[in-house]
């Protein structure tokens, strides 16, 4: 069987989730996908799903700043845009084992993500 680039693979997901699409990007993800993010580890599609789908609606805009890739791993970063943020950037590294993310661990500051700061306003 034949599969597509981890870096497609990785960038048609990337697309997916931040353009709202999260049963879309859950396609390209494994059922025992193990996720590391700031504060909670993540194990199985469903707990995975439920951490995207509660983040990604909060998005109004996103601003790629690069992607690399190594054979069945990628690397993005990225400014996630936010109410809260603008300016704080995040970093995602994924491996792909046939054709799904098998394995992401994500890393960005999850308080500059909170409400914003009624005094100070958005960053």
């Amino acid at each position: 069987m034949t599969y597509e680039s981890a870096q497609n693979v990785v960038s048609r997901y990337h697309h997916a989730w931040t353009s709202g699409d999260i049963d879309g990007a859950m396609d390209l993800i494994d059922e025992d996908i193990a996720c590391r993010a700031p504060g909670v580890d993540l194990d199985g599609k469903e707990a995975y799903q439920s951490f995207i789908a509660g983040f990604a609606p909060t998005l109004t805009g996103i601003t790629d700043i690069a992607e690399f890739a190594d054979s069945d791993r990628v690397a993005l970063f990225y400014y996630p845009e936010t109410a809260a943020t603008t300016t704080t950037p995040a970093a995602e590294f994924f491996t792909v084992r046939d054709g799904l993310i098998s394995e992401s661990v994500l890393i960005f500051d999850r308080l500059s993500h909170g409400p914003p700061d009624p005094v100070r306003g958005a960053q």
